[in-house]
């Protein structure tokens, strides 16, 4: 038996042995600091990244230098619509010939090839809207949705509802001249203020679940009462199949935009939203989203 002032000390020893033990076995003994999460580089000429629940800033390239949006711009199309008073989305609109000519005067611009004569509900062209980015569509709701007696002042009066929008959100960097982004150079935002915007349609049940659908089928009325099955609508925003976690948003793209998209993604519950302007293609946008998702949940 040790006793004394000596067997005291080879008792402590031998704690502080067998805890040190423990802690290196179970890694809770820290060596060295884990390094922070390296800043990725992109090749779009603007970036922002935010974490959506505190609206802190995690990334930023270029983040308030204004840029053409291309159809990013329909985020704010479909947030004005569905921030209109007494709105009923089963409310049917009217495909007008207008609408088809406008894709075609635009040499082809992205379309839902809505059918003239056929009646397809509210709900119908926000899907018809989001997914495959329909200029169609979001024609036909600035028609119904602006106010004037003429299709021309009710698109114009809608365009003005966009830009009150934009003010009231405090996008000091954002103006629209159109409802689709095919505008006369006075359609541009920045970086930080189409993550703002789509941040706040992101409160918006409807338009969650709109922009994380993968594909969807509208069944129109046709002139003649009857019922068309349209082709399905398949969503232009890749990250939804190939990156975890992914939930939306919008897709841009035009001669001066270049190849743009607003994306976000939800991850152990923390969501991460950002938008990448002007990167070269839609394979870079993907991959230039991709790198800065990841750096937004690293940090």
């Amino acid at each position: 038996m040790i006793t004394g002032i000596k067997g005291t000390r080879l008792r402590r020893a031998a704690a502080v042995a067998v805890t040190t033990g423990a802690m290196l076995a179970t890694g809770a003994l820290t060596v060295a600091p884990a390094q922070a999460a390296t800043a990725p580089t992109i090749v779009a000429k603007g970036g922002y990244v935010m974490n959506n629940a505190t609206g802190k800033s995690l990334y930023t390239k270029a983040a308030d230098t204004r840029r053409s949006t291309g159809s990013t711009t329909k985020i704010m199309t479909a947030l004005v619509v569905l921030k209109q008073s007494n709105l009923n989305l089963d409310s049917k609109v009217t495909v007008q010939k207008a609408y088809s000519d406008y894709i075609v005067d635009n040499n082809w611009a992205s379309n839902a090839k809505l059918i003239v004569g056929d009646k397809v509900t509210v709900r119908q062209l926000l899907y018809g809207l989001m997914l495959p980015s329909g200029c169609d569509a979001a024609y036909a709701l600035a028609a119904k949705f602006g106010s004037g007696s003429t299709r021309a002042a009710r698109v114009k009066s809608f365009i003005g509802k966009m830009n009150s929008t934009a003010k009231s959100l405090g996008l000091k960097n954002t103006n629209f001249d159109s409802f689709d982004g095919i505008g006369k150079g006075q359609n541009y935002s920045t970086p930080r203020d189409l993550t703002k915007l789509a941040s706040s349609a992101m409160k918006n049940s409807l338009f969650r679940t709109v922009v994380k659908t993968k594909k969807y089928t509208a069944k129109t009325t046709t002139k003649s009462g009857g019922t068309r099955t349209m082709a399905p609508w398949e969503n232009t925003n890749p990250l939804l199949s190939s990156y975890s976690g992914a939930i939306g948003v919008k897709t841009g793209s035009g001669p001066e935009a270049k190849a743009c998209l607003v994306f976000a993604a939800t991850r152990n519950g923390k969501t991460v939203i950002g938008t990448v302007l002007t990167s070269t293609d839609p394979a870079t946008r993907k991959s230039d989203a991709t790198k800065l998702l990841n750096y937004g949940f690293a940090r």
